[in-house]
């Protein structure tokens, strides 16, 4: 059987969710989205108790294009009969558990989404794409991508026996236990820090040492004071998106603590732990903190492993004997296997990386009728805030709005209160430390 439809995505994550949700009420537009999982979940092995949102609940999956909407966050909580308590509760950030059952709450409502429903092949036919799977053959003239990430794993990982190694994103259901273990913890952001502190607190047992590794020069908070946060406005992104290519490469390790910091009160939270272990219970000794080096080998030793590390700061090597590594290495972004078939027809960058108009549609060399739009991957065409929850409302209705060839969404907003656009044009006689990075990329 042949099931056609105006609109498929494939993968249901917050980014597709809330494009399904931004077109339930498009009457004329037939939507199906199908995810290979059996039903419904957001990073379930990263849901460490007290872990918070970095984002504002009000940047849910309607409410900044359409506040009005049913699938609004405010409606989650009245529809929980929990609205009045979680204005008392009065928190800064909301729990990652209680967004994630947010987004399931939604997910439950919307008839578009089809679980258990992977996709092998995507393949033009013609002026249409078909999409072959489980769920039998899907024929769509516009395809949304949005299957995530998968986990990014060092290099020197591949040497570690079988159970040594322990990635973030599957933290809940493959940590063994941690009793009498020296654990390392490598990594220096949110992940990175909400693992350190659920290992120091005995979640997973009490471990007997536990050494928390980053490359980074210190353990630091998360930038999101009010002019920073401009970089998560639609203003910003469309600024960004214009600029040439070795500009945006360059600009972007300049914001890296806009988005991949930590939390302030997640710092609190682990500095006063320390402090109760060194000065009230006695055994700080028994916690590292061990920022400024880069791990290079892992090599078993014994029973367990031996990490080496360079120092950062005088290129020194240090070694640390651990049992077990939890990796809060992070994700790194591809296409799914089922477009393997098509992919030699994208255009890409200078960096092989797919070329994203502004509306996010992939360019290709295929009919202008048949589009294909990717979702949290055009961190290097579209900046900081493509992989972040900031603005995928945003990023849902324009891409509704490029797909049906519409304003179903009024996207309009006022001039940004940071001016983004070129003031002065006259050349310098020197160029600039941001232009001497450019020429180094170059």
């Amino acid at each position: 059987m042949i099931l056609t439809t105006d609109l498929a995505g494939i993968g249901v994550g917050p980014f597709n969710l809330s494009l399904a949700a931004l077109l339930e009420p498009v009457r004329d537009v037939r939507a199906l989205f199908l995810e290979r999982r059996e039903q419904f979940a957001w990073h379930p092995e990263q849901l460490l108790p007290g872990a918070r949102l970095q984002t504002s609940f009000l940047k849910d999956l309607v409410t900044p294009v359409d506040p009005t909407s049913r699938h609004s966050f405010l409606s989650y909580l009245r529809a929980r009969r929990r609205f009045y308590e979680f204005l008392n509760a009065d928190q800064t950030a909301v729990l990652r558990a209680e967004f994630a059952d947010y987004l399931g709450w939604v997910a439950g409502r919307l008839a578009s989404l089809r679980f258990a429903a992977p996709v092998d092949t995507v393949r033009l036919d013609g002026d249409h794409l078909r999409l072959e799977g489980r769920a039998g053959i899907v024929e769509t003239r516009t395809l949304v991508v949005g299957t995530g990430k998968r986990p990014h794993l060092p290099a020197w990982a591949n040497e570690a026996a079988a159970g040594t190694c322990v990635h973030s994103s599957s933290a809940l259901s493959t940590m063994p236990g941690l009793r009498g273990k020296r654990v390392a913890v490598v990594g220096g952001g949110q992940s990175g820090a909400e693992l350190f502190l659920a290992i120091a607190q005995g979640l997973f047992g009490p471990a007997a040492e536990l050494a928390w590794i980053s490359r980074r020069a210190t353990f630091a908070a998360l930038d999101e004071t009010h002019f920073v946060n401009e970089w998560f406005t639609p203003g910003f992104v469309e600024r960004f998106h214009a600029l040439p290519y070795l500009r945006r490469r360059a600009l972007a390790p300049l914001q890296k603590l806009a988005g991949d910091g930590i939390s302030s009160d997640t710092l609190r939270d682990i500095y006063g732990h320390l402090y109760e272990r060194r000065h009230v219970v006695g055994d700080g000794h028994t916690l590292r903190l061990l920022p400024a080096r880069e791990v290079t080998r892992l090599r078993r030793d014994g029973h367990g492993a031996l990490l080496e590390m360079t120092s950062q700061l005088d290129g020194s090597v240090d070694r640390l004997a651990v049992d077990v590594v939890v990796l809060a290495t992070g994700f790194t972004g591809s296409l799914p296997e089922c477009l393997a078939g098509l992919s030699h027809r994208f255009e890409t960058d200078p960096g092989g990386n797919p070329v994203l108009g502004l509306d996010y549609r992939l360019l290709w060399d295929a009919p202008d009728e048949v589009k294909i739009f990717l979702q949290n991957g055009g961190e290097h065409s579209h900046g900081i805030a493509d992989p972040q929850l900031s603005l995928m409302a945003w990023r849902a209705a324009t891409i509704v709005n490029a797909a049906l060839g519409r304003e179903v969404y009024d996207l309009a907003e006022q001039a940004p209160i940071v001016d983004w656009q070129t003031v002065d044009t006259q050349r310098r006689d020197r160029p600039s430390v941001f232009e001497a990075r450019i020429r180094r990329l170059a």
